[in-house]
């Protein structure tokens, strides 16, 4: 098949917004364009910082319409050069998947994701790949715009950069048009990422708030066993040219 000829990131504009959790798809967008050395330029006609990646041709595109207008910059790039939705890999934050988090896809569902939303609407397809980061949800829906709009957590920023760095390694297959290899190879390192042991019981950590767990002692006299309950008492982004 063709390779992937347009990669669009998600996310809002502004100072207020670079380091929340809906701009997810700028911070992969960005560092593949440092990474590659692509300069990405304010081009005003497709309201967006536009650049190539000049060995497979690809175009990288930051909508700066904001999330839900994400469409705008799409579908006029996508128009100009007569990129099909099939072509296109869209990266963005999914609420769906813990941090850490990567996968892609074709189509489908946009739960409720207004940028992939508008992208439709006006490509007037879902055809296009997606490539989803995850960040978390906030275990109440009527929290996820306020939980969207923040900062995640430093343990919680560190695993969406190390999601974004096994993307970045599937990006090559991608703009080949091997769009099978690319999600195996991606899905595959979900599946084999390292599971960090617990320590053992006697070792755990105690956390405020968070009641301890039953242990059970020998009885070297009786033979029998004790249950003790214990409590615990409260107590890489690129130059940017406008």
């Amino acid at each position: 098949m063709a390779g992937i000829r347009l990669i669009v990131g998600l996310g809002n504009p502004g100072k207020a917004y670079e380091a929340t959790r809906h701009n997810a798809g700028f911070w992969l967008v960005e560092r593949f364009a440092a990474r590659e050395r692509v300069m990405l330029r304010n081009d005003a006609k497709y309201h967006a910082y536009v650049g190539r990646h000049e060995p497979s041709g690809t175009w990288l595109l930051l909508p700066q319409t904001h999330m839900n207008a994400s469409g705008r910059s799409v579908g006029l790039l996508a128009g100009f050069f007569k990129i099909p939705a099939g072509e296109i890999l869209v990266v963005h934050d999914e609420l769906d998947f813990p941090p850490g988090a990567a996968k892609i896809k074709q189509g489908g569902g946009i739960a409720g994701h207004n940028g992939l939303k508008d992208i439709a609407g006006r490509l007037g397809s879902l055809d296009f790949w997606r490539l989803r980061l995850g960040i978390g949800h906030p275990g109440d829906k009527a929290q996820v715009v306020d939980y969207v709009l923040k900062k995640p957590a430093p343990e919680d920023r560190e695993a969406i950069d190390r999601s974004i760095e096994k993307a970045l390694e599937i990006l090559p297959l991608a703009l080949a048009g091997d769009m099978q290899a690319a999600m195996h190879k991606l899905h595959t390192a979900e599946i084999e990422a390292p599971v960090e042991k617990k320590p053992a019981a006697r070792e755990e950590p105690k956390r405020k708030g968070t009641p301890g767990k039953e242990t059970k002692d020998p009885d070297t006299k009786g033979g029998k066993i004790k249950s003790l309950l214990k409590s615990i008492l409260p107590g890489s982004e690129p130059p940017r040219k406008k």
